[in-house]
């Protein structure tokens, strides 16, 4: 089976680029649609930081989701990280 290289378990993509992501995704708010809490922070920054430091703890799979919302919305931003 072969595994997209965002989707790996050990260095995964979201862990690997999480400086550049906090500071580089802008188009959020889709991201965000289940996170009215995190939607009220003022910058994409803020909301980028508050989701590593919860949904994205959660594990792989909640990373693997991430990545491929960013391949939907941020797909400059990814090819630009890659």
């Amino acid at each position: 089976m072969s595994v997209s290289p965002g989707l790996k378990l050990k260095n995964h993509f979201v862990d690997k680029h999480r400086v550049e992501l906090i500071q580089r995704v802008s188009n959020i708010e889709p991201i965000l649609d289940d996170y009215d809490r995190i939607r009220a922070l003022q910058t994409s920054q803020e909301k980028m930081r508050e989701l590593y430091s919860g949904p994205l703890k959660a594990g792989s799979a909640s990373k693997d989701v991430f990545y491929q919302i960013l391949q939907t919305h941020e797909r400059l931003l990814l090819n630009d990280l890659c």
